[in-house]
């Protein structure tokens, strides 16, 4: 299999809230509980694009087999530079490298917009998530434990870290 990865389209709706509605409904990285709809899941990816930040999508065959983006870490003006990623894959192609791919390249499209540092807040610790994010080069930076109730359990946060670019070595705005 020909793992592509590209930009997400509008068009790309319903395969993502499907890959993320499992995620949602059996697993603990996210802490939402309920999946959320196509037209919002359209509407995040118009939201994303539009800002310019990355949102990014592993096809193969014409189908939609993981995603990634990364947004402002927080909208205050003093995070510019900083992103959060999200990053899923379908349950059914789990372990094949795709994970690794989308995140490879979404470091590079993050960097590529100006980003400087990138957070991965992981819910639940997930293994799987902090073993890829660490293959990459992120480092943890900090746990918050019982920080989300799911599953019938507290689910500690892992928070990790990596530099984009140039990262604090120099002034983003040139000056």
């Amino acid at each position: 299999m020909t793992i592509a990865i590209r930009a997400a389209r509008l068009d790309d709706a319903a395969a993502i809230a499907a890959i993320y509605a499992h995620h949602v409904l059996h697993g603990t990285a996210t802490y939402e509980t309920i999946p959320p709809s196509i037209d919002a899941t359209r509407e995040k990816i118009a939201h994303i694009t539009e800002k310019g930040w990355p949102y990014l999508v592993a096809c193969a065959d014409g189908m939609v087999l993981g995603y990634a983006y990364a947004t402002q870490f927080r909208d205050r003006p003093a995070y510019a530079y900083a992103c959060e990623d999200s990053i899923y894959v379908s349950v059914d192609h789990a372990r094949r490298g795709i994970g690794g791919a989308l995140l490879a390249a979404l470091l590079i499209a993050a960097t590529n917009h100006g980003f400087r540092q990138m957070v991965a807040v992981i819910g639940g610790g997930e293994p799987a998530s902090v073993a890829l994010h660490a293959a990459l080069g992120f480092r943890q930076v900090g746990r918050l434990p019982a920080m989300g109730w799911k599953a019938g359990r507290w689910l500690d946060s892992v928070y990790m870290q990596i530099m984009l670019g140039e990262g604090a070595a120099t002034n983003p705005a040139g000056g």
